[in-house]
């Protein structure tokens, strides 16, 4: 009756405990900025789907170069083991308030005092009528040999077991996002770098068409020093301009190979030339893209859900250091056959087991789990604070890029109006140098002029690649 009285008793108090709940603690911060329904003004909110990224950039030789990167970029591969790790942390929470099962054979043996306890029990036991020959404890040294299961088990009364495994949980989807936005990065450099490779072989043919109009005017100026129309500085000035322009050339050939090299880098391969497609300048088009509606930067962009879920991790892991303060109630037993003697090691007689159940809740010396949970609390404050970040900082280059691409449109639209007009200027003051009516020296400044704004447009162009492949990243894309 009193074993029943003893059960009941610890029922009611693991019932108790459980009934306790800790309350969940919730960051003292300004809560998050409300965003507008729009990124601006003109933006189109009609996109609800970020475009993959075949249907985004619709270059096969642009896809067949991401692809190759999405299986062999480094920066890839080891955010892919991060989420290996992260997932072994997730097969580990999965024991977590599971009992504890295992199985050996244990030997050993001990040699007790002669003026101890044991000893003298142990020594006095041989002089016992009721013993048999079996039972009759070797001397001195005496031998333990045991083979059966041993089980522990910690009872979840406060959840902390289970807000680990909360905490494992939203670490691996982390990193999983962390992954994703290694991916959505390596797209855009991959894709920043090939469209810059366009644009410069077309910057090649600009230098190379004024390489030869300049090598046509020195030609003249030559001739016409010959005939007592010109002098020598007009020659050395029209020479000097035709090696700046080569000089040009070279610089663009190396960025060339720069850019060459850089892709092959994320594709995680040596340097080697890029085989691609020669497109004519007024063909080099960006893709389009809509904005959308500011809410699906919160689905969209990895860094988001990696900052919520990285919140959500550390929310865990503070209900964990909490929850270190009450008492901890642990259930141990064990079963199977113990003996001194070998030979009587596998007799039904030598069964044992036992059982033992404690309930122990830290009192003296917390010092080390209230600086735990004083981390902890500081930690969850700096995840929801990164997590605001993420949210603003996504808007922020969202509204930067729009209108990053309606200034660069109109830059662009003037700029070449400028260039057209420049170069009708370098056939006009060819002519009117030929019949005697303008200077060498305005041939070289219609011709310089012309090279910069040619320049100048080519930048602009770039511009307008990298700020669209900005708005595809800053939007989310890349990575689904």
């Amino acid at each position: 009756m009193f074993r029943y009285k003893k059960g009941l008793l610890l029922a009611l108090v693991v019932l108790g405990l459980g009934a306790c709940k800790i309350k969940p603690e919730v960051p003292q911060n300004k809560p998050l900025l409300v965003a507008s329904s729009t990124f601006t003004s003109y933006s189109d909110s009609t996109q609800k789907e970020i475009p993959n990224i075949g249907t985004f950039f619709a270059d096969s030789t642009l896809s067949a170069l991401i692809d190759t990167a999405l299986n062999n970029n480094f920066d890839l591969q080891v955010a892919m083991q991060r989420v290996e790790v992260a997932r072994a942390g997730i097969r580990f929470s999965r024991g977590l308030g599971i009992p504890e099962v295992s199985a050996g054979v244990v030997a050993g043996g001990k040699k007790f005092g002669d003026y101890t306890i044991d000893g003298v029990g142990n020594y006095d036991t041989q002089f016992s009528t009721n013993l048999n020959d079996k039972q009759s404890i070797p001397q001195p040294f005496i031998p333990d040999y045991m083979l059966g299961l041993q089980s522990s088990w910690e009872v979840d009364v406060w959840g902390k077991l289970k807000s680990q495994k909360k905490a494992a949980l939203a670490r691996f989807l982390s990193s999983e996002f962390g992954k994703n936005l290694v991916q959505t990065q390596l797209v855009s450099e991959i894709a920043d770098a090939y469209f810059e490779l366009l644009i410069l072989d077309n910057e090649l043919d600009f230098l190379e068409e004024n390489i030869k109009l300049q090598q046509f005017s020195l030609d003249i100026v030559r001739v016409m020093k010959q005939a007592g129309e010109a002098n020598q500085l007009g020659v050395e000035l029209l020479k000097a301009q035709l090696l700046s322009s080569a000089a040009m050339k070279v610089e663009v050939n190396q960025q060339i190979i720069q850019n060459e090299s850089r892709i092959n880098f994320l594709m995680g391969r040596y340097p080697q030339p890029i085989k691609r497609p020669k497109f004519a300048w007024e063909k080099v088009i960006p893709p389009t893209l809509s904005a959308g509606v500011p809410s699906g930067l919160l689905k969209n962009r990895p860094d988001i859900r990696q900052a919520e879920l990285e919140l959500q991790a550390r929310n865990a892991d503070l209900y964990t250091a909490k929850a270190a303060f009450y008492p901890s109630f642990n259930i141990n037993a064990n079963l199977g056959l113990q003996s001194f003697k070998a030979l009587l090691l596998l007799n039904p007689a030598s069964a044992a087991y036992g059982l033992a159940g404690s309930l122990m809740a830290p009192i003296a010396n917390r010092r080390a789990l209230a600086a735990d949970l004083m981390a902890s609390r500081a930690e969850q404050k700096t995840a929801y604070i990164g997590y605001q970040k993420s949210i603003v900082n996504a808007f922020t280059e969202v509204y930067n890029y729009l209108y990053l691409i309606k200034t660069n449109a109109d830059i662009y639209k003037l700029k070449s109006e400028e260039v057209n007009t420049l170069k009708n200027s370098i056939g006009i003051s060819t002519d009117l140098f030929r019949s005697g009516r303008a200077t060498y020296l305005e041939v070289i400044t219609a011709q310089k002029n012309a090279l910069q704004s040619q320049i100048e447009l080519i930048n602009v162009k770039k511009k307008q690649y990298n700020a669209v492949v900005g708005l595809y990243r800053a939007l989310g894309g890349g990575w689904k």
